[in-house]
């Protein structure tokens, strides 16, 4: 599970890559880059993996 934290750091991180013309990786009508971004994240088709280590 993503913290808050992490989770604005990958839509923001995803939404400049939209945003400078990367291809999106689902089907949608939305314009605005962090729309989509929140929507690829929600969908799990973002190919990353966060590790959480235990401290």
């Amino acid at each position: 599970m993503l913290n808050r934290y992490e989770r604005a750091r990958i839509i923001g991180a995803r939404a400049l890559q939209i945003a400078m013309d990367a291809p999106v990786l689902i089907e949608t009508v939305e314009i605005d880059s962090i729309r989509v971004a929140i929507t690829e994240l929600d969908a799990g088709v973002l190919p990353l993996t966060v590790i959480h280590k235990d401290e």
